[in-house]
């Protein structure tokens, strides 16, 4: 009964944050992103014409993908740990509502799909990792964390690293050249 309860409010703090990245793109940040945006054509045109390092590409991910990983692992040791739980679902929920706003704004449906895309194959590995992670902090004490815990995380976010620097790029810029 209690994982059911701690589910639904993990749902509810992602939706909260979703919903606040919708009205903050809207509202504050529209004008920004109509003009600028991750979306722009002239970002679209330099990522298809770009070629890719994948040894330098795979740094720069490790880096971003590694280091909120590495920020939860120390607030978990902390009396924090419950807060960067929800601080951490609600972040991915409002990036979440902000970026497919964004898309929608510059591509309509073509840009869910470009998001979706965006994404593919590695966040099903990102979102295992972090599932656990975030439930083992949020649920503490009666979850403990442990060696397999480990393991399973450096696995799956190496895999989804792997995935985002060598299969993701290639993805995006076949769904690039169509679009």
């Amino acid at each position: 009964m209690r994982i059911r309860q701690n589910q639904k409010q993990f749902v509810i703090f992602y939706m909260v944050g979703f919903v606040l990245g919708i009205l903050y793109a809207n509202i504050i940040a529209k004008n920004y992103l109509m003009a600028n945006g991750t979306f722009s054509e002239y970002y679209l045109n330099q990522y298809i014409n770009t070629s890719i390092i994948i040894e330098e590409y795979i740094i720069y991910i490790l880096k971003i993908r590694i280091l909120p990983l590495a920020a939860l692992a120390v607030l978990g040791y902390t009396k924090l740990r419950k807060a960067a739980a929800v601080g951490g679902v609600a972040w991915t929920g409002f990036s979440s509502g902000l970026i497919l706003v964004e898309a929608i704004m510059k591509l309509g449906v073509k840009g869910i799909a470009l998001c979706l895309l965006g994404i593919t194959p590695q966040f099903l590995f990102y979102i295992l990792a972090y599932c656990l992670v975030f439930w083992s902090l949020y649920s503490y004490p009666k979850t403990q964390w442990d060696i397999k815990k480990t393991v399973f995380v450096l696995l799956t976010m190496g895999i989804g690293i792997i995935m985002e620097g060598y299969v993701n790029p290639i993805l995006m810029k076949m769904f690039l050249k169509v679009l």
